[in-house]
């Protein structure tokens, strides 16, 4: 009969085998690469509190010159940020990594290739934290925290970051489409409409660890800055607004550097 609800066991498999397959792969993302997901452990993306206060976040760089187009205007502004790097870029721009750690910014761990595939096994996930912490070694840099490249995680993932000292970080994407470049003024307006007391920013000033053209992004930091203070917010590292160490500081290891703790909160 026309209107009638079809019955389940009339429903056309050409309808029920894609209606499922893409119901187990919504559920896989939330469950895996999700900002939000808890279900594999602990991954805040937002800090607590109402304080008007934001954590800007770049990952996948050192990416020049935009990484350091980015640092130049931060510290005109007194503006720490938290950067995510990518351990075969640290090592292609060490010069830039140390700069800004030495200039305030935190400095994150982001893998090692940024590979997709090297995320999906406990052996290469290993294998990528392994790198990528040799890498920062050899800037003098140990971090504590670690944002996985696509927001990607395994049920492994917890215990290797326990191995190597690491605490992992969430965030919100300042735009969808913002490792598409649109224009600055689309990227600052999504961001400035999803910022939120405690919001953790992200950003790329990189490509999978690769160059990229990063203009818009440099631009819309530059329109947000003075929008959100225009707002009441100020800024701080995701260290400070988690409550978490931003380094590793072992007293028996002297290549490490012990960065001064400063006032993030600017």
């Amino acid at each position: 009969m026309a209107g009638e609800a079809m019955s389940p066991r009339r429903i056309p498999r050409r309808v029920v085998g894609p209606a499922v397959g893409a119901g187990a792969v919504g559920a896989a993302y939330w469950f895996m690469m999700s900002p939000y997901s808890q279900a594999l452990g602990r991954f805040p993306y937002r800090g607590p509190g109402d304080e008007r206060v934001v954590a800007l976040t770049f990952d996948d760089g050192p990416n020049e010159p935009y990484t350091s187009e980015l640092a130049d205007y931060l510290d005109g502004e007194d503006v720490r940020a938290t950067f995510f790097q990518v351990g075969r870029a640290v090592e292609r721009h060490p010069e830039v990594t140390r700069r800004l750690a030495s200039s305030g910014h935190v400095i994150g761990l982001h893998g090692y290739t940024h590979e997709f595939t090297q995320y999906l096994r406990r052996r290469t996930v290993a294998d990528e934290l392994r790198r990528g912490m040799g890498a920062f070694a050899e800037v003098g840099i140990r971090p504590a925290l670690y944002r996985p490249p696509w927001l990607l995680r395994i049920p492994a993932l917890p215990g290797l970051l326990d191995e190597h000292g690491l605490h992992v970080v969430s965030g919100e994407f300042c735009h969808l489409l913002e490792v598409a470049q649109p224009s600055p003024h689309r990227i600052a307006d999504q961001a400035l409409r999803g910022a939120h007391p405690g919001s953790i920013i992200i950003f790329h000033d990189g490509w999978d660890g690769k160059s990229a053209d990063r203009a818009s992004t440099v631009e819309a930091v530059r329109l947000l800055v003075p929008r959100l203070r225009a707002q009441g917010y100020t800024f701080t590292t995701v260290d400070h607004l988690l409550g978490l160490p931003a380094y590793q500081h072992p007293a028996d290891d002297p290549t490490i550097t012990r960065l001064a703790p400063a006032d993030h909160n600017r």
